[in-house]
C-alpha cells in the first residue's frame, strides 16, 4: 500500500498538537500544584506569612506607594528587590534584601540600563521559601522571582512590560546609541514575558484596563485592585481658582507637549505644569506666556495646587493614574483620555471629562467646558474615596489569603 501525503501531513499535524497539548497540560499542572492547599500545612490566615517582590526600589512613586501599604497589611513580610536607594525611601524599605546589582557602579542611578540582565538578577536569587504566599508588585520582571515549588505566587501586575510590550511609548529611557539593539532585544523579552507569567498562581490588576492587557499578553485572567490614594491627606479646601493644573514627568508617553499646544491657541486660560523630566527645556522653550512651570513641589504644595485649580488636565494613557485619583480627592475635576486608566477614575459628566482621542481639538473642546461648567467639588471628592489606602490593604489582604488557600 502507498504512503498517502496528506495522511502524513495530517499526523504530523496532530502530533504537533498533541506535544503542544501536553506542554500546556504540563503547566497547567505546575500552577495547579501552586494552588492546591498543604493538607499537611498549618497556616495561620490571620498571620500570613508573606514575601514581596519588587522591580527596583531607588524612588518612591506609584508603584513604590502600593508596596508601603503591602507591607504596613503583612508586618515583618520579606522585601526583594534588585537595586536599593535607601536615602530615596521611607525606612519601610530599607530592610529590602537587594540583588547583586547593588554592587554595580552606578547600578541605582542608571537601573533601566540593566534592564536585559534583570531576569539574571531574579533567576540567581535563592528561591523563596518558608512563607505562606508571594507577592510580586510587578510592571517588568518580577513576577520571575524563584519560589519553592508549592508556594502560591500572587502578582500584582502594574502593567505587562511596557518595554517589551509598548516600546517607542518607552525608547526615550534607553540612550539613543542602544535604542536599536534594546528593540530586537524585546522581542525574546516578550517570549520571555510570557513564560514567566506561567509560573503566577493568580494575577491582580490595578485597573480595568491593565486587567485586558495581561488577557491579551499573557492569556489569563485578572481581579482589579486599585493602587493606594492618601485619601486622608489629600483633601477638598481653600478656594477655588482660574487656572487648570498639569502634573506628570515630562517624558513622551505623559504628553505634557500635547497641553502646552492646546494652552497656545487658548491664551484667557492658564496651565500651571509640575513636574521634571527629559523635556524639560523643549517644553519650556514652546510654551506661551499662560504657561507657568514651578518644577517639583512636596505633598503640601502639590495639594494646595490641586484644591485650587479648575480643572486636572492629564491626557495620557495610563495604567491608572494615580495624580488623577489625587486631584479628583481634593475636590477637582479631571479631562483625561477615555483610556487607560482614566476611564476607571473620571465619571464623565460628574467628577470631570474624556477625551475621544489625543488631539489639541478634543483638548479645546474639553478645556472650554470645564471653564464653563460648574461640577460638584463635594461628590468629586467623595468618589475618590473608593480608592482609599485602607481599601487597597483589605482588598490585597483578601486576594493573598484567597490565594493561600485557593484550590
Amino acid at each position: 500500500m502507498g504512503i498517502d501525503g496528506g495522511t502524513v501531513s495530517e499526523k504530523m499535524r496532530e502530533t504537533a498538537e498533541n506535544t503542544t497539548t501536553m506542554e500546556e497540560q504540563l503547566v497547567e499542572e505546575r500552577v495547579s500544584a501552586q494552588t492546591r492547599p498543604d493538607m499537611h500545612a498549618e497556616r495561620n490566615l490571620a498571620n500570613l506569612r508573606v514575601a514581596i517582590a519588587h522591580e527596583w526600589l531607588v524612588r518612591y512613586a506609584g508603584s513604590e506607594r502600593c508596596v508601603a501599604e503591602m507591607l504596613e497589611a503583612f508586618p515583618g513580610a520579606a522585601l526583594l528587590t534588585t537595586v536599593l536607594e535607601p536615602s530615596a525611601l521611607p525606612a519601610a524599605f530599607r530592610a529590602a534584601r537587594p540583588s547583586f546589582f547593588q554592587h554595580l557602579p552606578g547600578a541605582t542611578r542608571h537601573h533601566e540600563w540593566l534592564l536585559p540582565l534583570m531576569p539574571l538578577a531574579w533567576r540567581l536569587r535563592p528561591a523563596v521559601e518558608d512563607v505562606d504566599v508571594v507577592i510580586s508588585s510587578s510592571h517588568a520582571c518580577a513576577k520571575a522571582v524563584r519560589i519553592e515549588q508549592g508556594i502560591p505566587h500572587l502578582c500584582y501586575c502594574h502593567t505587562p512590560m511596557r518595554y517589551a510590550w509598548d516600546f517607542d511609548a518607552e525608547r526615550e529611557r534607553f540612550p539613543r546609541v542602544v535604542r536599536p539593539f534594546a528593540r530586537a532585544g524585546m522581542v525574546w523579552f516578550r517570549r520571555w514575558d510570557r513564560r514567566t507569567a506561567r509560573r503566577v498562581t493568580r494575577f491582580v490588576a490595578n485597573s480595568s484596563a491593565v486587567a485586558r492587557r495581561i488577557e491579551e499578553s499573557y492569556g489569563r485572567s485578572a481581579c482589579v485592585v486599585h493602587p493606594p490614594v492618601r485619601t486622608d491627606f489629600f483633601t477638598p479646601g481653600g478656594e477655588r481658582q482660574d487656572f487648570f493644573l498639569y502634573v506628570g514627568r515630562f517624558v513622551g508617553y505623559k504628553r505634557p507637549d500635547l497641553v502646552i499646544d492646546a494652552f497656545a491657541d487658548l491664551p484667557e486660560h492658564r496651565l500651571v505644569m509640575v513636574g521634571e523630566g527629559p523635556l524639560g527645556s523643549a517644553l519650556a522653550a514652546r510654551a506661551t506666556p499662560n504657561v507657568s512651570f514651578v518644577g517639583t513641589l512636596g505633598d503640601a504644595g502639590l495639594r494646595e495646587l490641586y484644591r485650587s485649580a479648575r480643572a486636572f488636565v492629564y491626557p495620557v494613557d495610563e495604567d491608572f493614574g494615580i495624580a488623577m485619583a489625587e486631584a479628583q480627592s481634593c475636590g477637582t475635576p479631571v479631562i483625561g483620555l477615555s483610556t487607560g486608566g482614566a476611564i476607571d477614575i473620571v465619571e464623565p459628566g460628574r467628577t470631570g471629562w474624556l477625551l475621544r482621542e489625543q488631539s489639541v481639538e478634543e483638548l479645546h473642546a474639553a478645556i472650554r467646558r470645564a471653564a464653563a461648567e460648574e461640577l460638584d467639588s463635594d461628590a468629586i471628592a467623595e468618589s475618590a474615596q473608593r480608592f482609599s489606602a485602607a481599601r487597597f490593604r483589605r482588598e490585597i489582604t483578601e486576594a493573598a489569603t484567597e490565594c493561600a488557600t485557593a484550590a
